[in-house]
């Protein structure tokens, strides 16, 4: 009996030999986790294919928004799965089958040109690809009037044909591409309220990377509004991954001491010296193992060469940078296509912007940014912003429980 499916095919996975059982494993279950809440059965595995009975084809447009949203994916597409019958069987009735279903599927639709795509995994199927192409394409365009085009058709008819089953479908649509989630290891991102930060964190996580934020603040000396953008951002980014931590961090004394302390030109490297080392404490009692930035070379007077060759000395973890070779126009097309450049956008009290000089230096000496460090309690300015952070609980679905403060250290 004919059934709706969505059916879904891999994208890096198929290349990785004998880990690909655990990269497959992986994708199945965050696919299951994303659906939790819709009506639709219990995903499976078909020659290279995942396979989510829908029993409900009402659910397909949220369904569909949240596939494209899958790290992993190459496309996806509703489906009909048609039983075929043991192997071996009368492969032309088998194709009668299908072109009945791919006229069912057009649903009266002519349109002007098409074309038919068979894929057949199951090599003793008897009929070749092309031959089952031909048959079907024969049938369409007899129901429909519409002319063959290889190349440019407005409609793609698809059939993929397994072992003692096949899929038809009239549509598909582009995956997220990229790794499962959580198979390429747990990194911390430092996400402010700019356009650059989530783009970033969206990068490693289409990389297979888990990745928790980190958001420094500056109250009391600013309002919350900061805060609320990160909240806000993170909520977007979360539905990429389905769970992070949110560490919101009060950054305005260690800002204010490093202010009483040190010269201004300093100042700016100091403030991100002290990012670092705050986010890789908060990042080894998450047991993540980089840290992840959305600095892009040049961008401002912080972002040169220099500047953050003597920034990243502050930090024993790799600090990754996604976004080093890419200019602000292709960041905010990015940030555009993700969902997050009109939040980006909205005018905060960012800790950026408190005690910021005027003329902050675009080369800082290793020597004098250490010399300026040793009138500092750096150790203690540390854990006192690491064990003032406010740990945020994020989902995707959302529950009853879907955003709670959370134990610091509790592990996610």
């Amino acid at each position: 009996m004919a059934g709706d499916v969505a059916l879904m095919r891999y994208h890096e996975i198929v290349l990785k030999g004998r880990n690909r059982p655990y990269f497959v494993r992986r994708l199945a279950e965050h696919v299951a986790r994303l659906v939790v809440d819709l009506p639709v059965g219990s995903v499976d595995r078909a020659s290279s294919r995942l396979l989510l009975p829908v029993h409900d084809v009402a659910c397909w447009p949220e369904l569909r928004a949240r596939l494209a949203r899958v790290f992993g994916l190459a496309n996806f597409a509703l489906a009909v799965e048609v039983p075929l019958g043991p192997r071996g069987g009368d492969p032309m009735a088998a194709v009668a089958r299908l072109g009945e279903v791919a006229l069912a599927r057009l649903g009266g639709r002519r349109p002007g040109s098409f074309r038919v795509v068979t894929k057949r995994s199951d090599k003793l199927f008897a009929l070749p690809s092309p031959e089952v192409s031909r048959l079907l394409g024969s049938v369409v365009k007899e129901a429909t009037g519409a002319r063959v085009d290889l190349e440019n058709a407005e409609l793609t008819v698809t059939v993929d044909i397994v072992p003692e089953r096949a899929f038809v479908s009239v549509e598909k649509h582009a995956g997220a591409g990229g790794l499962p989630v959580s198979t390429s290891g747990r990194v911390l991102a430092l996400l402010s309220g700019g356009i650059d930060s989530p783009v970033a964190a969206w990068r490693m996580m289409r990389r297979g990377c888990r990745v928790d934020f980190v958001h420094f603040h500056s109250m009391p000396f600013h309002d919350r509004t900061s805060q609320d953008k990160a909240r806000e951002l993170a909520r977007v980014l979360v539905r990429w991954q389905l769970d992070a931590v949110l560490h919101l961090v009060p950054f305005g004394e260690v800002q204010r001491q490093i202010v009483a302390a040190v010269r201004r030109p300093l100042r700016v490297v100091l403030y991100r010296r002290m990012m670092l080392r705050i986010a890789e404490e908060i990042a080894r009692r998450r047991q993540a193992e980089a840290l992840v930035t959305g600095e892009s070379l040049g961008q401002v007077a912080s972002q040169t060469l220099g500047n953050l060759a003597v920034i990243e000395q502050a930090a024993e973890l790799p600090v990754l940078r996604p976004l080093i070779g890419m200019d602000k126009g292709e960041i905010s097309d990015a940030a555009a296509a993700l969902g997050t450049l009109e939040t980006s956008i909205i005018p905060d009290q960012d800790c950026c912007q408190l005690f910021v000089p005027r003329h902050p230096t675009t080369r800082a000496s290793p020597e004098a940014v250490l010399r300026a460090e040793r009138t500092l309690d750096v150790a203690a300015l540390v854990a006192l912003a690491a064990d003032g952070a406010e740990s945020v609980r994020l989902h995707f679905p959302e529950t009853v429980a879907s955003e709670q403060a959370i134990a610091r250290g509790l592990s996610c």
